[in-house]
């Protein structure tokens, strides 16, 4: 692999910083956000593109405007809801999702490190997680790491590492729609959402799984091809489960029916419980191609990204 430069510029308001290599801006980190309260203000990756400069991401769309495309949050720690949108309560009237007072928000504390190298940029960030009652309840370590651009073969890759410490006075119970209730829709942790013109896109996962099939599934690695709106050709976003410290194994939230999605949930089907003092550890990529590929040229990949 022959590997490109990156750049990092951050913005004079001091609210983002842009990743570009080959000429592109490939990914926008808003760090300190103008969001509403019931969207969970929180960073956010976005816009995200190809090396070519193709979209892959999207921003607030009209079904969910608190999902903007890749970001680390949780949909139930402790009654709270980090994820943004209604909060899914069992039993309750309709689909189960009910409007309350009870958004959390992630505010940026620093960059504790910032490298830029030839051919990486990698950025530290502390963050406090506070609940709706105004408490410091997670202390958040983020590393966010740009690397492996090739314009020979289009690509590359973002590695996203969290440690998530309890910092409130009693275990936080960090779970989902699942553990609440709701079957097959165990998102949570890092969640990307891509284009809408990657509605009903392949998606394509380890251990040969393919479409719908992919959801609540256990492998090291998910993606989805797609078409692009606007110019010609497609684009593959691939996602690599990476590790967790928590007990509950990393779970596959993917699909592309109704929207294109790729979660590798931490809380899945079963609730984690962290006790005061204690730390969450995830780190997980996702890697960016210039083309649309099909399972026998995306395993090798897959493996070569592998974590």
């Amino acid at each position: 692999m022959s590997e490109t430069p990156f750049r990092l510029e951050h913005d004079d308001a001091g609210t983002q910083f842009v990743v570009s290599a080959a000429g592109t801006d490939l990914a926008t980190y808003v760090y300190r956000p103008d969001t509403p309260l019931e969207e969970s203000p929180k960073p956010y990756v976005y816009p995200l593109k190809t090396l070519s400069g193709a979209s892959v991401g999207v921003y607030r769309p009209w079904d969910h405007r608190w999902h903007k495309g890749l970001q680390m949050t949780w949909s139930h720690l402790s009654g709270d809801n980090f994820w943004g949108g209604p909060t899914f309560q069992q039993g309750a009237p309709g689909h189960g999702y009910v409007w309350r007072e009870n958004h959390g928000r992630q505010v940026h504390r620093a960059f504790d490190r910032q490298d830029a190298g030839d051919n990486e940029v990698s950025v530290v960030q502390g963050l406090d997680w506070i609940a709706s009652s105004g408490e410091t309840w997670i202390d958040e370590s983020r590393t966010l790491r740009f690397h492996s651009a090739d314009t020979a073969e289009g690509v590359w890759a973002l590695d996203f590492t969290a440690a998530l410490t309890n910092v409130h006075h009693e275990p936080l119970r960090m779970g989902s729609p699942t553990t609440h209730g709701r079957p097959d829709a165990g998102y949570t942790g890092l969640f990307w959402r891509g284009p809408r013109a990657w509605t009903g896109a392949d998606v394509i996962a380890d251990g040969g799984h393919e479409g719908d099939a992919v959801m609540g599934t256990r492998g090291a690695w998910a993606a989805i091809t797609g078409e692009h709106d606007e110019i010609d050709g497609g684009a593959t976003v691939l996602a690599c489960a990476g590790t967790t410290s928590g007990a509950a194994p990393l779970t596959w939230f993917a699909r592309s029916s109704a929207f294109a999605c790729l979660n590798p949930s931490p809380a899945f089907d079963t609730e984690i419980e962290l006790e005061p003092g204690e730390s969450l550890h995830l780190t997980h990529r996702f890697v960016f191609l210039d083309r649309r590929v099909d399972r026998h040229e995306l395993e090798p990949i897959a493996r070569r990204f592998a974590l």
